[in-house]
C-alpha cells in the first residue's frame, strides 16, 4: 500500500523529537462542569462513571507515582527514553488554579519531553494558559491541549449533553494558538444524529481553524448510561461499519493534510458495553479504512480546496 495516506501521530513524534515517544495516562481527582451542576448535570450521555480513563491507574495514585510506573513498564518493554505526560481523563484544567499548577509541575520530569492536557472547551482559560507558557518557557517542555468536541452539529451537541456549543471550540482554539500551542480535537463519526454532511463540516471547521491534531473515535455505549438505555429501547440506529469507513475517509479528503491523525477508532472497557467497533478490533477498522482509501486512491486533503476565497480563484488563474 502507498505509506502516508494520511499523517500518522507517530511518525509526527519521531520527527519531532528524533525518536519515538510513549504517551503516558495520567489520572487525576477530577471532574467535568458539564457532571457537578456548574453547566449540566449528569454528563455526556455516553460517558460512564469512569470517563475516557478506564486503562489508567488510579486517581488516588500521586501524578509521580503513576508517571514512575507506567515509565519503568515501558522502558523495560520497549527501551524508550522519551514521554509525553498526557492528563487524559475528564476535565483536567477544570480546577483551582494553584492546584492545576501542583499537578502540571509533577509531570516535569527529566524524560517528558511534552504535557498533553485533555480538557473541554468551556475550560480554556488565559490564566491557566499564562501559566503553561512560563511553564515551557522555564522547563524547556512542549505543551498541547487535546479538546473534547465530538461533534459540530449544535443540535448534536445539546442532545448528548456536552453543556457547550461550537462557539466555545472557536474561543478555545484562538486563544490556545496565542499562547503557541499545539491542539487537538476530538471527534466521534459515528454519533447517530450526524450525518456525512457533518462529518465533512467538521473536518473543514478543523481546518480554519488551525488545528494542528486530530483524534477520531467510533462511539461505543456502556451499560447504565443514558445513551445505553436510549440503545437498549432502540430509539436510534449505529452505522454500519463500511458507513463509518466511509465517514472517516470523508472527513480526511476534507481535512487539512497538514493535520496530525492521532486515533481513526477508540476502544472501550471489556466489562458493560453493550456495543463496541461492530465487534471487531480497532486495528482491524484501521486496516479496512487503508484499504478502502488505496481502492479509491484517496488521501487526507484530497478535496481540502475551500479556505482563501475559492470563489475569487476564478479571477486570480486566468
Amino acid at each position: 500500500m502507498q505509506k502516508n495516506r494520511y499523517r500518522i501521530y507517530s511518525q509526527y513524534l519521531k520527527e519531532k523529537y528524533g525518536e519515538k515517544v510513549y504517551k503516558i495516562p495520567i489520572n487525576l481527582p477530577v471532574t467535568c462542569p458539564n457532571r457537578d451542576g456548574t453547566v449540566a448535570k449528569g454528563g455526556c450521555i455516553f460517558c460512564g462513571e469512569e470517563g475516557a480513563g478506564f486503562e489508567n491507574l488510579a486517581s488516588s495514585i500521586s501524578v509521580t507515582e503513576q508517571l514512575q510506573r507506567n515509565i519503568a513498564y515501558i522502558q523495560k518493554k520497549y527501551k524508550a527514553k522519551k514521554f509525553i505526560a498526557y492528563f487524559q481523563n475528564f476535565t483536567n484544567t477544570y480546577l483551582p488554579l494553584e492546584k492545576f499548577k501542583e499537578y502540571i509541575y509533577a509531570a516535569c520530569e527529566e524524560n517528558i519531553v511534552e504535557i498533553s492536557i485533555s480538557t473541554r472547551p468551556d475550560c480554556v482559560n488565559d490564566a491557566y494558559l499564562l501559566f503553561l507558557k512560563e511553564l515551557k518557557e522555564k522547563e524547556n517542555i512542549n505543551i498541547s491541549i487535546e479538546l473534547g468536541l465530538q461533534s459540530v452539529n449544535y443540535h448534536t451537541l445539546k442532545k448528548i449533553n456536552r453543556g457547550h456549543s461550537l462557539a466555545e471550540l472557536i474561543d478555545a482554539i484562538i486563544r490556545i494558538k496565542k499562547y503557541g500551542f499545539e491542539s487537538c480535537v476530538h471527534m466521534i463519526l459515528n454519533l447517530p444524529w450526524d450525518d456525512e454532511e457533518d462529518v465533512m463540516e467538521g473536518a473543514k471547521i478543523i481546518s480554519s481553524l488551525g488545528v494542528e491534531q486530530v483524534k477520531l473515535h467510533s462511539l461505543y455505549i456502556l451499560k447504565d448510561t443514558v445513551i445505553g438505555k436510549m440503545y437498549e429501547r432502540h430509539e436510534f440506529e449505529i452505522i454500519s461499519l463500511e458507513e463509518y469507513v466511509k465517514r472517516v475517509i470523508i472527513f480526511l479528503e476534507y481535512l487539512n493534510p497538514e493535520v496530525v491523525i492521532q486515533r481513526l477508532a477508540g476502544r472501550a472497557p471489556k466489562e458493560n458495553t453493550l456495543f463496541c467497533n461492530w465487534n471487531t478490533s480497532w486495528w482491524k477498522i484501521k486496516d479496512a479504512i487503508d484499504e478502502r482509501m488505496e481502492t479509491l486512491d484517496s488521501y487526507q486533503g484530497k478535496k481540502f480546496d475551500y479556505l482563501n476565497g475559492k470563489a475569487l480563484r476564478r479571477f486570480l488563474h486566468t
